[in-house]
């Protein structure tokens, strides 16, 4: 019988095999047929130990050597920005990059300062846009109420603002502001560019005003003949007309004392012949004064 090779090594095939050896390994020759086609590296992965042990201590390591990376201060920084930098390009890489920014809700006088609030520039990475850092620019600009930052993939970002809405036009310590109904002066807004607001004067006007100027705009006549709202002595106003004339309003019940001027109005046509004083003040009666023309 032939020789069988095994190994470099012949042997004759009469003699018998050494009782309990182990077989030897194939070397590099040819694979035994019907054994598994196992790569190293495969055979070494399924090899891993993922035991709920192992995982927490892979775990615990990672953390440790995150740690580690952040005690080194500035060095973990520049760490961090550097991928950071990374990702962004990959990121504009895939076309989520800013091209488009749509402001909505704001008036033609606010749109240039919410515009450089926004403080953006174009081919930014759309996942490196702080939206909360971006509404609290907005919402620094004097006209704004409030804000909404809304990213619309893949390249537009949608500022929506609520601005302050505008009730009048205060006039203290020699300037024109003007305010909103909570008596807020808007910062930033021209005065002069708002002539159909009533103007409110004096000390403590701005906070009051939101109360009695909805009771006169439900006056038309009266409305359109006021000149300005006078707070005297943060208690009560004096309302003085184009023509010169001055109704006194009471401290308190201000819509009853302008029901009763309504009622004289009617009678007597008193806006429109006109008078020098209309006293309120005092609910029982009203007095009123002849112009000196009328006298």
């Amino acid at each position: 019988m032939p020789a069988v090779v095994r190994g470099g090594r012949r042997q004759s095939s009469n003699q018998p095999a050494k009782r309990g050896a182990a077989p030897k390994s194939q070397g590099r020759g040819r694979a035994p047929r019907n054994a598994p086609a196992v790569p190293g590296k495969m055979a070494a992965i399924g090899k891993l130990d993922l035991s709920p042990r192992a995982v927490v201590i892979s775990i615990v390591a990672g953390v440790v050597v995150l740690a580690g990376v952040l005690a080194t201060g500035a060095r973990a920084e520049r760490i961090g920005a550097s991928i950071g930098q990374g990702v962004d390009g990959m990121v504009v890489g895939m076309g989520l990059k800013l091209e488009k920014v749509f402001i909505e809700g704001e008036s033609a006088e606010a749109t240039a300062a919410i515009q450089r609030a926004v403080q953006l520039s174009a081919d930014q990475a759309m996942t490196s846009i702080d939206l909360d850092a971006v509404r609290e620019r907005v919402e620094g600009v004097g006209w704004v109420k409030s804000a909404r930052v809304v990213r619309l993939l893949p390249n537009t970002l949608i500022v929506h603002v609520t601005e302050h809405d505008r009730l009048a036009i205060w006039q203290a310590g020699g300037r024109n502001m003007v305010i909103d109904s909570h008596g807020q002066v808007i910062r930033g807004a021209d005065a002069g560019r708002y002539p159909n607001l009533p103007l409110v004067v004096g000390k403590g006007a701005e906070q009051a005003a939101a109360e009695v100027l909805p009771m006169i705009a439900q006056r038309p006549r009266l409305m359109a003949r006021l000149e300005a709202l006078v707070r005297v002595d943060e208690r009560r106003w004096d309302l003085r007309l184009k023509d010169g004339s001055l109704i006194q309003l009471p401290a308190t019940d201000q819509d009853a004392a302008l029901i009763q001027l309504d009622a004289l109005d009617q009678r007597e046509r008193l806006l429109e012949l006109g008078f020098a004083r209309i006293d309120l003040r005092t609910p029982s009666e009203v007095a009123v004064r002849p112009s000196a023309g009328d006298a």
